[in-house]
């Protein structure tokens, strides 16, 4: 069934800072959404933030009135509504700081046994209760150049997805790679059926990848523990062998083409086969038509195939900067949304719908992001402006995707006015009362 829901604020927040929700990012304030992820309840998180800057050479008395930072995780009932909300970064009002930091590039995943992790760059990982009222694991990585230069504190994961065994499929932040100042994301891994976090243990990762094996810089105090290979771990010349770069640079035979690439996220295609996205350095100039690959690997690092079909100018992800997949691992099925179309493809990595924005069903798809697909095999679509998520329900059949997208985006639109009338947002910011706010 085609279902539509706000992505709220709560209401407290908006009145205790008096924010003005009519005002544009040129004035101060804004309000975003990083991830969203479900659980099999069908529970939704949705993991957002909103920030108001003050000129710091205008004082501001006023607490109301001065700037702040907020990130947030709501999570939302099967039938949409927000249930409850947690609150973090921000310090709280008596000045105490928040238990999880602003961090950077944040991700979400819902834990076999109901946690959810907050994971953030470049290898923070938190855990919160399912209601989100407390914070019950922290494993925190020092963030800055001179602080990461000393050793990485006690880091987990930049971002985790979950398989339908429970195996975590992570990307971790390695630091002293070629002639990188910081720590990068770097190596893929992934955790054993069963294993899970524990007092005082976290889940063993196993590296399966490596983008970048260049780590002469690397010492000892650069290594952890619970990411391992071959038995060891990571660290310097032990790590998986040949680089990711060298082996999507052999679809191109043009290696120069992935010099200093990146690493996007990982999704999962079942328990032993995940998408592992990588994309050329981003330029100054235009981008589109740089060198992407999706590579398919297994859960020994073998390079199994691509998701094959796209053409690296017309369905170039790099317009927009729309980099996200979305994995079905119940079904073996892989996503991905551009400016160009909507694109699907099987485990075989071969490409079984493409829905092109240009054809006039499609065209309200360049208003939308991925965000994800449920384990019911729907689709989580995010309005970018109107801050709705769409959850579109996928046809056993591929072949059946663009009829079932079309109703969906037909769909859309009266939902969207039976929301209107209940929320009645301003300016597609949707403020709620009734959901429980946890400061953390």
């Amino acid at each position: 069934m085609v279902h539509t829901f706000p992505m709220t604020l709560p209401a407290s927040l908006v009145e205790a800072h008096r924010v003005d929700l009519a005002s544009k990012p040129s004035d101060g304030w804004g309000f975003e959404v990083f991830d969203v992820a479900t659980a099999e309840s069908g529970d939704s998180y949705v993991l957002s933030g909103t920030r108001r800057y003050r000129a710091s050479d205008v004082p501001v008395e006023d607490p109301a009135e001065q700037a702040f930072t907020y990130g947030m995780i709501t999570r939302h009932a099967p039938d949409g509504s927000p249930v409850d909300v947690a609150l973090f970064a921000q310090p709280h009002p008596d000045g105490s700081p928040s238990e999880i930091p602003e961090l950077g590039e944040m991700t979400l995943a819902v834990l076999p046994d109901g946690q959810v992790a907050l994971s953030g760059r470049p290898g923070s990982t938190f855990l919160l209760a399912a209601d989100l009222s407390r914070v019950t694991r922290s494993c925190r990585m020092p963030f800055g150049w001179s602080v990461e230069e000393a050793g990485p504190g006690d880091p987990y994961a930049a971002s985790l997805s979950v398989t339908p065994s429970g195996r975590l499929l992570a990307v971790t932040s390695e630091y002293g790679l070629s002639n990188w100042a910081g720590s990068r994301p770097n190596i893929v891994a992934v955790s054993e059926p069963g294993s899970a976090f524990a007092p005082g243990e976290k889940p063993p990762l196993e590296a399966i990848a490596s983008l970048d094996n260049r780590a002469d810089r690397q010492t000892d105090a650069h290594r952890r523990p619970h990411l391992r290979f071959r038995g060891s771990p990571v660290g310097g010349p032990n790590r998986p062998s040949p680089s990711l770069t060298e082996l999507v640079s052999s679809y191109r035979g043009r290696p120069h083409d992935y010099h200093d690439c990146w690493l996007g996220r990982p999704v999962p295609l079942g328990d032993e086969l995940f998408v592992v996205p990588v994309f050329s350095r981003i330029h100054r100039s235009g981008n589109r038509g740089g060198e992407f690959t999706f590579a398919l690997l297994d859960d020994q690092g073998r390079l199994t195939g691509r998701l094959e079909g796209l053409h690296l100018y017309e369905d170039s992800p790099f317009t927009g900067f729309c980099f996200d997949l979305a994995g079905d691992p119940y079904r073996g099925r892989a996503f991905h949304l551009n400016r160009y179309g909507l694109y699907a493809w099987t485990s075989d990595g071969q490409m079984r719908a493409r829905l092109a924005t240009e054809d006039k069903p499609f065209k309200a798809l360049i208003h939308f992001a991925l965000m994800g697909c449920t384990s019911a095999g729907e689709l989580l679509l995010r309005h970018r402006k109107q801050n709705l998520l769409l959850r579109v329900p996928v046809p056993q059949d591929l072949g059946d995707l663009p009829a079932a997208l079309e109703d969906a985006l037909r769909a859309y639109g009266p939902q969207r006015t039976a929301l209107k009338k209940r929320y009645a947002p301003v300016d597609w910011h949707w403020a709620e009362s009734s959901a429980r706010v946890h400061r953390l």
